[in-house]
């Protein structure tokens, strides 16, 4: 049953890592530019794709969805881990995609940001490959 913990323990870091992101990204300054002339660039440049958003809508929305996305994930593998374990245990499928997924998120975390949610993605691979070995060892 240490498979069922690990990826519970695995989606702690997405949950709380995503939901503080949203918080950052419409109640706090902690995603603003410290170039203040940057951040109003942003506010009157446009992608290439339209004209009917700014940049800095486009970095506000894209900052949202990510956080949404990673309390998406965290949410319904908490759910499925602690109510319908077998689903992890019967699909390989659900649970290769869920490894996958985490491991792309490893990826842009090194490549892209900073280091907390590295440290945050990195527990939460650990604990979701750890289990998944388990889980296809079985």
């Amino acid at each position: 049953m240490i498979e069922k913990y690990l990826w519970i323990a695995g989606t702690l870091p997405l949950l709380i890592l995503g939901t503080l992101h949203l918080i950052y990204t419409f109640f706090s300054n902690k995603f603003s530019s410290t170039n203040k002339s940057l951040e109003e660039e942003m506010k009157i440049s446009f992608p290439v794709i339209t004209r009917k958003i700014t940049m800095w809508k486009a970095w506000i929305g894209f900052n949202a969805s990510h956080s949404i996305g990673a309390m998406f994930i965290g949410t319904v593998n908490l759910f499925i881990a602690t109510f319908h374990f077998s689903i992890l245990q019967n699909s390989i499928f659900y649970l290769l995609l869920n490894i996958v997924t985490i491991l792309f998120y490893l990826w842009l975390a090194k490549k892209y940001w900073f280091s907390i949610p590295l440290i945050g993605v990195t527990i939460s691979s650990c604990c979701f490959v750890t289990a998944g070995i388990i889980i296809l060892v079985k």
